[in-house]
């Protein structure tokens, strides 16, 4: 996808790579690369879980790690203890654990029956995971349920690996998997190309249900699109979280690049059908169609593949523009 002397001027000089067209972001080793030599859990691990419960942990034969964007599959993969891992969340795609059962068949809701059925040791979630009364049954049931509060940023990372790998008994291999996701993270924001600031708007799609949304501060995709040292353009414009795409706040952003996940874009038809979208074709982006999709297992993920993604996205966004 690479290209070169295309870059025409975007809002306030910042290229737009011009007729260069959509970019698929692909990280460059999918998987996750577990900590090595693998570590022996000392157990049991007493934690206090997210929600204020105190959790002991006695026994991670039979892992089930659940969350939104499919990070703590991905860190107990990193800490050595995929092996144990007994099913998975609709978010969790690395190759690894793609052959483990599903348990949250309905998006990110878990069901008690399918987690009952695999009789985890041990079950991990973040905030974004419920409902509560599952999560209580799960108790009730006698399965130890550690809840790690995430957040969708890349500083919050090393926390995060830090709480999944006391809660398994391995703090040691936390703290190297985090000396290693923060070296790689820091490499790739170095390697952001200096002087260029393109304005990014991050969509969130889902077609096939009507929802339209554009992320601003919050987000999650904030922190991405800053850390390849873009503007994150719903940010700019003063939104927090998501907000309802309107064609009005999409054209006062005025996006070089839209940024969305794959199948996001897929289910509104492609780029054909995302410059349809209200506000689309009167953008920068959308009149060169000037569009980043990357998996949705993969782009809001903040995991132990972190810095690849980072490096992944930079290379998409200035793939077109000219070096000079």
């Amino acid at each position: 996808m690479a290209a070169t002397g295309c870059a025409a001027p975007g809002r306030s000089g910042t290229p737009s790579a011009a007729g260069c067209g959509p970019v698929t972001a692909t990280v460059d080793d999918a998987d996750v690369d577990p900590v090595r030599p693998a570590p022996t859990p000392a157990l049991p691990a007493t934690v206090r879980s997210g929600d204020g419960t105190t959790v002991t942990v006695d026994d991670v034969s039979r892992i089930l790690p659940v969350n939104l964007h499919g990070s703590i599959a991905e860190i107990v993969f990193g800490l050595g203890l995929g092996g144990n891992v007994i099913g998975r969340g609709t978010s969790t795609t690395f190759p690894a654990a793609a052959h483990l059962p599903v348990v949250t068949p309905g998006g990110h809701d878990l069901s008690a029956e399918a987690v009952l059925d695999l009789d985890p040791s041990v079950v991990l979630v973040d905030d974004g995971v419920g409902p509560p009364e599952v999560l209580r049954q799960l108790r009730a049931a006698g399965v130890p349920v550690v809840q790690v509060r995430a957040e969708p940023t890349l500083d919050g990372v090393p926390a995060h690996i830090r709480a999944v790998a006391a809660a398994l008994g391995v703090p040691g291999a936390g703290e190297r998997l985090v000396t290693r996701v923060q070296s790689e993270t820091a490499e790739a924001r170095r390697a952001a190309p200096a002087g260029r600031a393109p304005r990014i708007a991050f969509l969130y799609l889902r077609g096939t249900a009507g929802v339209y949304l554009i992320g601003g501060r919050g987000a999650g995709s904030d922190a991405m699109i800053e850390a390849i040292g873009g503007v994150d353009a719903g940010s700019a414009a003063g939104l927090s979280r998501f907000r309802p795409l309107t064609s009005e706040g999409l054209i006062n952003a005025a996006p070089d690049v839209i940024l969305v996940m794959s199948a996001g874009l897929a289910s509104v038809g492609g780029v054909d059908g995302l410059v349809k979208l209200p506000g689309v074709a009167q953008t920068p982006a959308g009149a060169n169609r000037r569009v980043v999709d990357m998996a949705d297992g993969t782009l809001l993920t903040f995991g132990v593949r972190s810095g690849r993604v980072v490096q992944a996205l930079a290379r998409a966004v200035y793939s077109c523009e000219d070096p000079s």
